[in-house]
């Protein structure tokens, strides 16, 4: 009975230990470099964590940041098709930022579409993945059509989105952590 008790608080404990990772913004850059293949860089600006109140702390979630994404197979996981795939984690305007650096055979590899040759270059900047648009070079298609159209002649992408406002109390930026890890 102690057994079953014991294997139960472990399991209500480890559901409080859910990862919070998140991102104030992502900036998506596709540099073609043949026929619908090239280089896709996703920079991952302000990584926080939503600390909640049951004692949560950045710890756990930057532990998640490096064994799930930088030395893990989230992104690979992410873009199976994708290959020569590198991550880094770095400081700019004093918040964390991380960077992964693809190359992609095909638009679907980098999820990208095009209809036929004469259509252009669609990115689907989607809500369901709680990112909301905020900038381009390319055409947005709005709330009803979240879809930026890039023109065919161009041979650099480049999609901002929004994923979480750092202002509420309950982001907290995973920077100390990082750089308490940087000392190590």
């Amino acid at each position: 009975m102690k057994r079953i008790l014991l294997f139960l608080a472990i399991g209500v404990f480890a559901m409080f230990l859910v990862s919070c990772l998140t991102v104030e913004k992502k900036q998506y850059t596709f540099e073609f470099t043949g026929k619908d293949s090239g280089k896709l860089t996703i920079k991952y600006i302000n990584i926080m964590s939503n600390v909640d109140s049951a004692g949560y702390t950045e710890t756990v979630d930057f532990d998640e940041l490096l064994s799930s994404y930088i030395n893990g197979t989230k992104i690979e996981e992410a873009y199976p098709e994708a290959t020569n795939i590198s991550k880094r984690l770095f400081e700019e305007n004093g918040v964390l930022c991380g960077e992964v650096i693809m190359e992609f055979p095909s638009l679907k590899a980098a999820r990208l579409y095009q209809f036929d040759k004469k259509s252009p270059y669609m990115f689907y900047a989607s809500s369901v993945d709680g990112e909301s648009y905020v900038e381009s070079n390319g055409t947005y298609g709005g709330d009803n059509m979240p879809v930026v159209m890039f023109p065919t002649k161009l041979k650099k992408l480049v999609v901002t989105t929004s994923v979480s406002k750092p202002t509420d109390e309950s982001y907290v930026s995973l920077l100390g952590e990082y750089v308490k890890w940087k000392r190590n």
